[in-house]
């Protein structure tokens, strides 16, 4: 297996329907952190968490299906994968944290806040999958999620896929930022080109338009602060049909606009993401 060749950085939470993966560093406050599309924990503990560890205690969840958590029969939607990572939470102990997302991670930090809205200090956003967009998914996303690419050409890739390839992926995800160096070993492809994961994956982006479609209409009701970050060149989520929006609809987002970045902030302008962090439980505190 995959996995087995990564060792996990955290500790297992024991849920009845399976186990969820978190890494917990740091003591204070609850940040909660949490990975956006094919992705996992390690995307956080590799800069991030180590940066707010002396403020907070951060804790980066493995999405279930995703890292060494459980897949949980696959859920489909930020909602279902919110009210899992929600009971992960209450084990820890978790008190009214600050919630992270990134990308597809925002829509399902989105997800806690509308589920438990007064269990939530605040959001800070990263590049979030807020709001459906127009149009259609590209063809590659479209084959993915179908029967021939769930059966046939995802496990090709799975089982073929050469190193070179998947850092060519990895950094057009960066674009125009340059990966740093050593997150591809860190973030372990291994576990990235597990069958499992990418159709859970693919399955779950394939779905994703319809459930921030029913969830947008909630987001004027939330009241905690969120701040959002987001890069101007950000080809993956489209900063005028995401993070905009929600700052044109919810009256209490801020959001910080990096120019020239694309959709990794954390990594390319990692200051002005702990800024936002810092921003969030300042306004929290008030």
């Amino acid at each position: 297996m995959a996995s087995a060749e990564t060792l996990p950085e955290g500790g297992f939470i024991e849920l009845d329907q399976g186990r969820i993966h978190a890494i917990v560093r740091g003591q204070g406050p609850d940040l909660v952190m949490i990975h956006g599309a094919n992705g996992n924990a390690r995307d956080f503990s590799f800069d991030l968490m180590d940066r707010m560890a002396d403020e907070f205690r951060v804790i980066a969840f493995d999405r279930p299906g995703f890292g060494f958590s459980d897949d949980f029969g696959g859920p489909q939607s930020p909602l279902e994968q919110a009210d899992i990572l929600r009971a992960a939470a209450n084990m820890l102990d978790i008190n009214h944290p600050i919630i992270l997302g990134h990308s597809y991670g925002g829509a399902v930090a989105l997800a806690w806040a509308l589920r438990a809205p007064d269990a939530v200090a605040g959001l800070t956003l990263l590049a979030p999958a807020s709001h459906p967009w127009p149009g259609e998914l590209g063809l590659w996303y479209r084959l993915s999620a179908s029967s021939l690419g769930q059966y046939l050409i995802l496990p090709l890739i799975s089982h073929l896929a050469p190193r070179a390839a998947v850092e060519r992926a990895i950094e057009r995800v960066f674009a125009p930022d340059p990966v740093p160096d050593g997150y591809i070993d860190h973030f372990s492809v291994n576990l990235t080109l597990r069958v499992s994961q990418l159709q859970l994956n693919a399955n779950q982006i394939d779905t994703l338009h319809g459930h921030v479609e029913a969830m947008s209409g909630g987001y004027p009701a939330l009241t905690m602060p969120i701040e959002v970050v987001h890069g101007t060149a950000d080809k993956t989520v489209g900063l005028q049909y995401h993070s905009e929006r929600l700052e044109a609809e919810v009256e209490n987002v801020r959001l910080t606009r990096l120019e020239g970045i694309g959709h990794m902030p954390h990594h390319a302008d990692p200051e002005a993401v702990v800024a936002a962090i810092r921003r969030t439980a300042a306004r929290a505190a008030d």
